[in-house]
């Protein structure tokens, strides 16, 4: 449908060496109220580009005196604004992999589908109709926490049987009053790392696939790539793919006509209809079985979908986030999830880490986490963590992850009744902690605090203090790193284990202290 009565002054240039072609997009972008520039090359592209700017660019792959890819890296070198859109040949997944890789907004695949067409440029250029999202309220998971298992319906579901009619009823979380990216708490080398993807990935409609344990925040990320996107305004669909009962797998997720099956009383919309315009997010997709891999794979590759019952497909413009515990690579080799579908969810893959590896985000999130369970309870203020309990939960490896974490601190308030959490309000068994998963807590501080004592002896005397205590501290600190690590010849795992921290703690500290480990050592090992 044309939308040129409302629509703002937006400029496209066109790139194909065939006539036909560009005349055949020229047509359609132009019904569509869109300022139009044509080029049949690279070259004749690069000369209009540097002339001036457009909203997007949308080219063919294959040109004649280069590729589509040209372009891509020449926008990207400049830093230019536009969207692109690739034109790939059919078939060309390898293409169009490469293509999103290289930054491209999204891809479109020959013969190109002209209702198709028209909604890839619309949702480049946020020209989508806004969507409601659902009125069913979902509780917002904690900082860097998934939520446990959420059920991919709201109501109640019946006993499967063929007979019976499944009652998808998707629920689509509306807008986070707070964006999901900045509740991901933590400084760690590891958080950062992830944001910085977050932020990179959410220009595009590449798939991404999150790759962690369980309990470490996949939803949450994906949640943040939605809300940094230009969809941020659309709905947000969780699926919790391990949920859903395999019998009803084909219906919750495309949908179904009335009359389909016994008991199917009504048209019902499944989960790609529900984030029509938004994000797909499919979490623990390596729960699928294979039949239903096959399914999905249709729907992402035609951009459309077939409710049982119905005999034509309904297009469906959805980005597909997906998340997994499970090695994909190895379930591919074990015949269990299809190699295809796989390349197709993993052109940009984010790990997100688990919280052993980045144990000195225990305190902020801790943090983060009493200050909204005390809020949710009407508890003020929120209650603070004394040193020992800090300590403890630094010695801890989390199994569970940021989840454990969250459950920890809903007890330990319960237990605690007051305005500090103390290390034995958390329960935690000496028999589980480790002296090796300590972060920001260990021997090193032990040493800062014993370096400290000479200023307060010296005060004693009369001498001055340290006007900046913090800086003072780092400065021993960094002092007794470069002594350990030029007695080691600066092997830093040698001179970890010397002043009893691990290799990932020393990294953190020179990190910090901008200390270099290639002065002439011999590295990790």
């Amino acid at each position: 449908m044309s939308t040129n009565a409302a629509a703002p002054s937006f400029s496209l240039l066109v790139v194909d060496d065939e006539p036909d072609l560009r005349t055949l997009y020229e047509l359609t972008l132009l019904r569509e109220g869109y300022e139009l520039e044509t080029a049949g090359s690279v070259s004749d592209a690069l000369a209009r580009l540097q002339r001036r700017s457009y909203s997007a660019v949308i080219t063919d792959m294959r040109l004649p005196d280069g590729s589509g890819l040209d372009l891509l890296n020449w926008l990207e070198q400049q830093g230019r604004r536009e969207k692109a859109l690739v034109i790939t040949a059919f078939g060309s997944a390898e293409n169009a992999v490469e293509a999103l890789k290289a930054g491209a907004y999204d891809y479109l695949t020959k013969p190109v589908d002209l209702r198709q067409f028209r909604l890839v440029v619309a949702s480049a250029l946020g020209r989508l109709p806004p969507t409601q999202p659902s009125v069913v309220p979902a509780q917002l998971p904690a900082e860097g926490v998934e939520k446990p298992a959420a059920k991919p319906a709201a109501a109640p579901r019946p006993v499967p049987s063929p007979a019976q009619a499944p009652t998808p009823s998707p629920v689509a979380a509306p807008a986070a009053p707070v964006g999901a990216l900045s509740r991901l708490a933590g400084g760690s080398a590891a958080m950062q790392q992830v944001r910085s993807l977050i932020e990179k990935v959410a220009r595009s409609m590449a798939p991404v696939l999150l790759q962690g344990e369980s309990g470490t925040g996949k939803e949450l990320v994906a949640r943040a790539i939605h809300d940094s996107s230009a969809r941020a305004r659309q709905r947000f669909v969780a699926v919790n793919c391990g949920a859903i009962p395999e019998q009803l797998l084909e219906a919750e997720f495309f949908g179904y006509r009335k009359g389909a099956f016994t008991g199917a009383n009504e048209d019902r919309e499944g989960f790609f209809q529900a984030a029509d315009g938004g994000t797909l997010f499919l979490d623990e997709i390596g729960d699928l079985p294979l039949a239903m891999q096959s399914k999905l794979l249709r729907a992402i590759q035609e951009r459309s979908v077939r409710p049982v019952g119905a005999v034509v497909e309904a297009p469906v413009n959805v980005r597909v986030l997906s998340a997994t515990h499970k090695d994909l690579g190895a379930e591919v080799a074990a015949n269990r999830f299809r190699q295809d579908l796989f390349y197709r969810l993993n052109v940009i893959q984010i790990r997100v880490p688990p919280l052993r590896e980045r144990i000195e985000d225990v305190p902020l999130i801790s943090e983060h986490v009493l200050e909204r369970i005390a809020r949710d309870a009407g508890v003020s203020p929120a209650p603070r963590l004394t040193a020992a309990a800090q300590s403890q939960l630094a010695r801890y490896a989390f199994p569970g992850n940021v989840r454990e974490l969250e459950n920890l601190l809903h007890r330990a308030l319960a237990l605690s009744g007051g305005e500090l959490i103390d290390a034995d309000d958390l329960g935690l068994p000496e028999s589980l902690l480790d002296d090796s998963q300590l972060g920001a807590l260990d021997p090193l501080d032990e040493a800062r605090s014993r370096a400290a004592a000479p200023a307060l002896d010296a005060d004693k005397a009369g001498a001055e203090l340290p006007q900046d205590l913090a800086l003072y501290l780092d400065e021993v600190e960094r002092s007794i790193l470069l002594r350990a690590l030029e007695r080691h010849r600066f092997n830093r795992t040698a001179a970890g284990a010397s002043l009893g921290l691990s290799l990932r703690q020393m990294r953190y500290r020179m990190a910090r202290l901008a200390i270099s480990a290639g002065e002439g050592g011999a590295g990790e090992s």
